[in-house]
Formats: C-alpha cells, sequence, structure tokens
C-alpha cells in the first residue's frame, strides 16, 4: 500500500493558480497589447532567438531537474509550470515603465526574451530546495525571485547606469544567492545526513544528462541573444567566445572528475554541475571578452573553480551554515558567475587607456555586485521565512524527494 499524503494540493495549489491565472489574464485583456510595428526581417532575426531561449528555459531546466530517482516527475513537470506562471508575470513587471509612459504594455519578441531569461533566475534557485518543498512554494518562489530579480535590474540600470546585457546577466549570481539563503531558512533537522529518497538512479540520471546536453548547445544564443548587433561582428564574437568557454569548460571538468575521484572515473553529476561553468562565466563578462584565448582561459578557471566547489564547498557549506543545495548551483552558477564577474573587472580596465575611466567603472562595478548581494540575500530569507509557514503545508521529511506526494501513479493505486 503507498505511503499516505496530506491533500495539499486540492486546497491550497488549485485556488492559488485559478486565482493568479485570472488575474493575469485581467491584467493583459485591459493593459497588454502586441507591438506590431517591426517588419518581417526583424521577426526572422528574433524567432530562432526566441525559440533557443524557450528550450533552454523549458528543456532544458527541465530535464536537468530530474537526476533525482524518485522525483522525476515533479522535478520536469513544476518546472514547466513555474517558467509557465513566472514569464507572465515577469511581461507585466518588465512592461511597467511602458505602461507609464505608453498606457499600455508592448509584447514582443524581445520583451518574451528577457521574461524568459528572468524566470531562468527563479529555476536556478529552484534548484536548490527541489525536492523539499512542494509545488505551491514553487509558485510562491517563482514570482517573488522574478519580481526581486527585476527589482534588481531596474535599480542597476537607473542607479548605476549599467547597460541591459549586464544587468540581465547578474541573473546566475542573483539566482544561486537567493537560492542557497532560501534554502538556508528552510533548513531542516537532520539534513547533514543524505535524505531518505534522495539518490541518484542511472537511468534518470540519463535524462538529466539530456538536460545538460540541451543547455550546453543552446547557451551560446542565451549569451548572445541580447548582445547589441548594430556593432559588426558582436553577435558572433559573442558566439564564438560562449562556445569556446563552453568547449574548454567541458574538457576540464571532465579531467577534474576523473582527478577527484578515488578510483579515477567520471563522476556524472559532477560532470553536470560543472560542464556549464565557462558558459555562466563568460556570459557575465560577455561586455568585456573580445578575444578567443580569454575566453578560454575564463572557460578553463571556471572549471577547476566549480569542480572545487561541488568536491570541497556544498558538503562545508551543509555543515557548517546548514545549507542544502540540492542541485548543487552554489557549484553550478555563484561560483562561475562571480569568476565572471571579476574576469569583466579585470579586462575592462585592462584595455582602458583613460584611469579616471577605468576608476569609475571599477567602483560602478563593484556597486552592482553589491546591490545585488544585498538584494538577492535579503529577499532570499526574507521569502524563506515566508514559506516556512505551516499554512503552505511543507513536505514531511520522510516524504520529501518523492513524485507520489503530488502525481498519480495508476499502478500503484490501491484497488477496493
Amino acid at each position: 500500500m503507498p505511503p499516505q499524503y496530506a491533500p495539499s494540493l486540492r486546497s491550497r495549489l488549485a485556488p492559488l493558480l485559478l486565482f493568479l491565472q485570472t488575474g493575469f489574464i485581467i491584467i493583459f485583456a485591459f493593459y497588454t497589447e502586441i507591438e506590431r510595428n517591426g517588419n518581417a526581417d526583424d521577426f526572422s532575426k528574433r524567432y530562432p532567438e526566441f525559440q533557443d531561449v524557450n528550450v533552454i528555459v523549458i528543456l532544458g531546466f527541465g530535464f536537468l531537474g530530474t537526476f533525482l530517482v524518485r522525483h522525476g516527475f515533479s522535478g520536469s513537470g513544476f518546472n514547466l509550470l513555474v517558467a509557465a506562471m513566472a514569464t507572465q508575470w515577469a511581461l507585466i513587471l518588465n512592461g511597467v515603465e511602458s505602461l507609464y509612459y505608453r498606457g499600455r504594455l508592448r509584447i514582443d519578441l524581445k520583451s518574451l526574451i528577457v521574461a524568459e531569461m528572468c524566470t531562468a533566475s527563479a529555476l536556478i534557485s529552484i534548484g536548490a530546495v527541489l525536492g523539499k518543498t512542494n509545488p505551491v512554494h514553487l509558485i510562491l518562489i517563482g514570482l517573488l525571485e522574478v519580481s526581486g530579480f527585476i527589482l534588481n535590474k531596474w535599480l542597476l540600470q537607473f542607479l548605476l547606469n549599467t547597460r541591459p546585457l549586464i544587468s540581465i546577466m547578474m541573473l546566475h549570481i542573483f539566482g544561486s544567492l537567493f537560492g542557497l539563503m532560501l534554502t538556508g531558512t528552510l533548513y531542516r533537522k537532520g539534513s547533514e545526513q543524505r535524505f531518505e529518497k534522495e539518490k541518484f538512479d542511472t537511468k534518470m540520471g540519463l535524462f538529466s544528462m539530456l538536460g545538460t546536453v540541451v543547455l550546453w548547445m543552446f547557451w551560446p544564443s542565451f549569451n548572445s541573444v541580447l548582445v547589441d548587433d548594430r556593432t559588426p561582428g558582436r553577435k558572433l564574437e559573442a558566439v564564438c567566445s560562449t562556445y569556446l568557454a563552453l568547449a574548454v569548460s567541458a574538457v576540464t571538468a571532465a579531467a577534474m572528475s576523473v582527478l577527484s575521484n578515488p578510483k579515477g572515473k567520471l563522476h556524472l553529476i559532477h560532470l553536470q554541475s560543472c560542464i556549464l561553468a565557462g558558459g555562466v562565466a563568460v556570459g557575465v563578462s560577455m561586455s568585456a571578452v573580445r578575444h578567443p584565448w580569454e575566453a578560454m582561459i575564463i572557460g578553463f578557471a571556471a572549471a577547476i573553480i566549480s569542480s572545487i566547489g561541488f568536491q570541497y564547498l556544498k558538503i562545508h557549506m551543509l555543515l557548517a551554515f546548514q545549507c542544502h543545495d540540492t542541485c548543487a548551483i552554489l557549484s553550478s552558477h555563484a561560483l562561475p558567475g562571480l569568476l565572471g564577474w571579476i574576469a569583466h573587472l579585470v579586462l575592462q580596465i585592462k584595455d582602458s587607456d583613460d584611469h579616471t575611466v577605468a576608476i569609475r567603472f571599477a567602483v560602478f562595478h563593484i556597486c552592482s555586485l553589491l546591490i545585488t548581494i544585498a538584494l538577492s540575500v535579503t529577499l532570499g530569507i526574507l521569502t524563506g521565512l515566508l514559506i516556512r509557514l505551516k499554512f503552505w503545508r511543507p513536505p514531511q521529511y520522510k516524504n520529501c524527494f518523492d513524485d507520489q506526494a503530488f502525481w498519480e501513479f495508476s499502478h500503484l493505486a490501491v484497488r477496493k
């Protein structure tokens, strides 16, 4: 007989989803319109980019979270649910400025791309609490994290005059720190030991590796989609730099996985956590990368730092700070993102001929990181305190990492 679970979905999830979706429909009905002034060339150029980002958010992140043996349905299904809700909310928040000046929220392919990139930040955060929350928690986390990230984007652009590309690419740092603070706030006693059902399965690992491969293939589009193509060759530089950084990080991650394994074998989860590090790091530093060797060095260093973080920092974060990081977002996004931020600072100063301009850039660049850290940490803690409330019916310890708590399995049904 299967275990009995609290009927939390019917009393919490359905009303929340219907309420939010009805509200979104009303807002879109009265305050939005599709931007129709673009020409056919703009559409033919933007639509493939939109599809690439959409594949990353839905397919890449969705399959990436299926590595747990009893949490594959939730890892992929809830990713789609959160992405669908958070993208609608991001469209609304990103259109507030247009609503204020024009009276309408303007929607086009670029706004959809930016909304999905904001959603990616929320999906990174959710990776830290995967398996330890219910879908109501995930919806709330997605909406609150997207709100915080867009607020951070506004602060960087209006207070520090940061370019949109740079402010949006801070999503790796913001999302990972938000998620780490969130999972630290939601700490459960006994988490020092692996959860009873937190197990890796070879079959589910294959699906998860598919997600990694999808992310690896489409990551150049993710990094280059917002690059200003009015400068000749700039978008091509972004694509080539990202690919080279990914290639170098993949090779380096494989080497580090073998070196860190007592038996000298490759470790799949280690590879998945570190293979994308180069793409993350070079994405944060994209505005300053001008040469292939710069991207390759960044990818090499990112893979090493990510491997060290996965091998040593993950367990120490749990023991020292009571921070249980399910998907190792510390090593996958936080450390490579911070490395990319440092690389951006160093490369920009190196290429600057005016010391005054270089110092001014350094000050603004440091301020952008401090604002991002302060806002992500604060909002992560506040969100954690909110969803700790018993009202949301968090899953019991023994029911964590178990699809049966939320999904129907006909072959396990009790026949009367």
